[in-house]
């Protein structure tokens, strides 16, 4: 018997976030696609980054993993090395937009982590530098002028443009507390919280995109869109990947067999998204037991000769969480160089 509820077609997809860190920047690799999503992206005639995505083969694809390693290879002709499952993405009208939910695509997100390779193919594969996509989230050098000069001023218009005092008064807190506003310390994993506190505000373009709307007016871009949710999936890779390096070794991914003590503390800074005091981080890192020596110096930097590390893999059955256990500070440049 028909219930009279129209039925819903249900798409499970596969996105990776494939990241790598070269010289000192966090890259993330993407693959082009036309717009999608509501009549406004539709009416673009730009192209959008995304991620490497593509449908489950329920018959094809032995595993969720395996069919995402088959998707990444073909698009970019990169293999994968460390895969980890992320979260699972199911809002309605992910796909096209809030006003078109004929369609339930679900998509299971993977964080992966490796070293960059010339990617090739025919889905114009490149890798970018994450910030571009999130420019507030770099303060490697101190606060990045556009959280003071453009979003807390639209933020403090969109908290005070509700009547109703209790609203206005969690908005506020809600601005503070996700930012980073004196006296609260910013806290580096609340990338995916930033990043929703903006689109819930209306102030990237995914936010006016996916309501349908026609794009606003012309303002300094808070940093660059990408097609359908693929920026809150990068955002929600950023704060696991910020989170983990506290407790498990996952940099070591991103490195190479053996590197030196400022390139570990370069690859970390890149990720994290601000700079560490280089004495403290030296100390910690080889009293955690994280590397050992391999006798070999580095020359030819045009400075004093630099020892090179390894990777100190016994450490992953010594202890339990053998992350980088560092004191993040708040957002100051305090490394120095050497």
């Amino acid at each position: 018997m028909a219930s009279g509820k129209r039925s819903i077609d249900i798409v499970i997809g596969l996105s990776a976030v494939v990241i790598a860190v070269t010289a000192g920047e966090p890259r993330v690799l993407t693959v082009d696609r036309p717009p999608s999503g509501g009549a406004s992206a539709r009416r673009s005639t730009g192209r959008l980054a995304a991620l490497p995505a593509g449908p489950f083969d329920p018959v094809g694809h032995r595993t969720l993993e395996l069919g995402l390693r088959s998707w990444v290879g073909e698009q970019t002709r990169l293999p994968l090395g460390y895969v980890e499952q992320l979260y699972t993405f199911a809002d309605l009208g992910r796909a096209g937009g809030a006003h078109d939910p004929a369609a339930r695509m679900v998509s299971i997100g993977y964080l992966a982590l490796t070293r960059e390779a010339a990617p090739s193919g025919d889905s114009g594969a490149q890798w970018q530098n994450w910030y571009r996509y999130f420019p507030w989230e770099d303060g490697r050098r101190g606060q990045p002028a556009i959280v003071a000069s453009v979003i807390e001023p639209r933020l403090a218009a969109w908290a005070a443009e509700t009547r109703n005092a209790e609203e206005r008064t969690r908005r506020e807190q809600r601005v503070r507390t996700t930012f980073g506003l004196a006296p609260i310390r910013w806290d580096e994993e609340r990338v995916l919280e930033r990043y929703e506190l903006l689109y819930e505000a209306g102030l990237v373009a995914e936010a006016r995109r996916d309501r349908g709307l026609a794009p606003g007016p012309a303002a300094a871009p808070l940093g660059e869109a990408m097609v359908m949710d693929h920026r809150r999936i990068l955002a929600t890779a950023m704060s696991r990947l910020r989170g983990k390096l506290k407790y498990r070794p996952v940099v070591f991914e991103l490195m190479p067999s053996t590197f030196t003590l400022l390139q570990l503390q370069q690859t970390i800074e890149a990720l994290a998204g601000m700079a560490l005091h280089k004495q403290n981080f030296r100390r910690l890192v080889e009293q955690g037991g994280l590397v050992e020596r391999t006798g070999e110096w580095e020359r030819g930097t045009g400075g004093r000769p630099a020892e090179r590390f390894r990777f100190r893999r016994e450490v992953l059955v010594e202890r339990p969480a053998p992350g980088v256990r560092l004191p993040i500070p708040r957002r100051i440049a305090l490394s120095a160089s050497g």
